[in-house]
């Protein structure tokens, strides 16, 4: 099975790797752009995240046709930390299923944005989600449908550290193992703070990767900002025949945005317009690469 509508990466490694962590840096500003606009949201995270989902939908790893969202053999993706829905809605409307504009109504009366990703409101999006701990439940329900079906699409699930202290992602975890669900994918956003404080904190959750271990996945940590390292592992999954994949990706929470990286208070923080400007400045993006949101302060 091949991708399907897959954008066209540059052929080297380098400038391929420099394309996405380019791409990468627009979904930053357009989510910070959009918390802006709802005065609402959670931008450390969709900062932290914007890499591993740039890489995923952009980088050819998943098989999904925008122009058919519902195609049965595609890929599933579950963005289980669905409050960082601005990066997560950037991402889908640059891979093409819905018209970039649109990311100016977020979180606006009757708009198909909401704070939490609604998938009757939205192509895309294969669940609802928002409640933290439910998105590896729900990946582990497809990826064992997928199993029963004899079909080889796979399930990618995005989660946050802090959510993995609920108790729902080890009973998922468990039956993962117990049936050797190969064809699933977890990639864990370690940016090591939760709402309030550091996950380390709160509650201790290192050693992690020993943790998934122990539940039967097979491991591995990486530097989640790395799109050349994580193209390359991601292009061979699973990592072991036989047992489900893990991906913990060590990530900087206010990634790329001098003024909110590694600071807990920018969990949900709302930049102002002068925090807009210092952030685009900061991550490289001229003011034309911003056109057709229709939200200040990028109208040119």
């Amino acid at each position: 099975m091949s991708a399907q509508s897959s954008p066209i990466l540059p052929a080297l490694p380098e400038e391929a790797a420099a394309w996405l962590k380019h791409q990468a840096n627009l979904i930053r500003l357009s989510a910070m752009t959009m918390t802006n606009h709802a005065n609402l949201g959670h931008t450390g995270g969709d900062l932290s995240s914007s890499d591993l989902l740039c890489t995923v939908y952009l980088g050819g790893i998943l098989r999904v046709d925008p122009q058919q969202p519902t195609w049965p053999q595609r890929d599933r993706f579950l963005m289980s930390k669905g409050h960082c829905s601005g990066a997560f809605y950037s991402v889908l409307s640059a891979r093409g299923y819905f018209p970039r504009r649109q990311l100016g109504t977020f979180m606006d009366p009757l708009s198909m944005l909401n704070g939490h990703p609604d998938r009757n409101k939205l192509p895309g999006v294969e669940a609802n989600t928002g409640p933290l701990g439910h998105g590896l439940p729900i990946a582990v329900g497809c990826a064992l449908a997928a199993r029963m079906r004899q079909e080889d699409w796979r399930t990618f699930v995005l989660t946050g550290d802090g959510e993995l202290q609920e108790g729902s992602n080890w009973e998922a975890a468990m039956t993962a193992q117990h049936y050797g669900l190969d064809n699933l994918v977890v990639i864990v956003d370690r940016n090591r703070i939760q709402q309030g404080d550091f996950t380390e904190k709160t509650i201790r959750m290192d050693p992690l990767a020993e943790k998934w271990r122990a539940f039967g996945f097979a491991v591995e940590e990486m530097d989640g900002h790395d799109h050349a390292a994580l193209l390359q592992r991601l292009r061979q999954l699973p990592f072991e025949a036989g047992k489900p994949s893990c991906l913990i990706a060590n990530t900087t929470k206010g990634k790329g945005v001098s003024f909110a990286e590694n600071k807990p208070a920018w969990h949900h923080g709302v930049p102002t317009l002068e925090q807009l400007e210092q952030a685009r400045e900061e991550l490289g993006v001229a003011r034309e690469e911003m056109a057709g949101m229709e939200v200040a302060p990028w109208q040119v």
